[in-house]
């Protein structure tokens, strides 16, 4: 079993700022690919970016050049940070563990956080 726990969010005004951080409870926690989705109000969760045990990353277009994910293997922590915030990023942001070869479709065991709220002020 593995547990995530988001902190990081809030209320940032556009073209800010944040860092969200994943702790992760567990073994293995280096093996795993570790992600970030988030969902918008009245809109499905979507893929924001992963990163794998050789730290290979991915990002989802939308956020490409304005994000990035790292991991400390050390500590079981993922970070995501984001910049040049815009209000279209306002969504629930949720860390995701999975064990797959695919990085940005977690499988149906996956493992997720209760998510942490950014919104973004224009």
């Amino acid at each position: 079993q593995v547990q995530l726990v988001e902190s990081g969010g809030g209320l940032v005004q556009a073209g800010g700022s944040l860092r969200l951080s994943c702790a992760a409870s567990g073994r293995s926690f280096s093996s795993y690919i570790m992600a970030w989705f988030r969902q918008a109000p009245g809109k499905e969760r979507e893929f924001v970016s992963a990163i794998n045990w050789g730290a290979i990353t991915r990002y989802a277009d939308s956020v490409k050049g304005r994000a990035t994910i790292s991991r400390d293997n050390a500590k079981n922590m993922v970070f995501l940070q984001m910049n040049s915030l815009k209000p279209e990023d306002t969504a629930v942001y949720y860390c995701a563990a999975w064990y797959s070869s695919t990085m940005s479709t977690p499988p149906k065991g996956a493992y997720w956080g209760q998510g942490t709220q950014v919104t973004v002020s224009s």
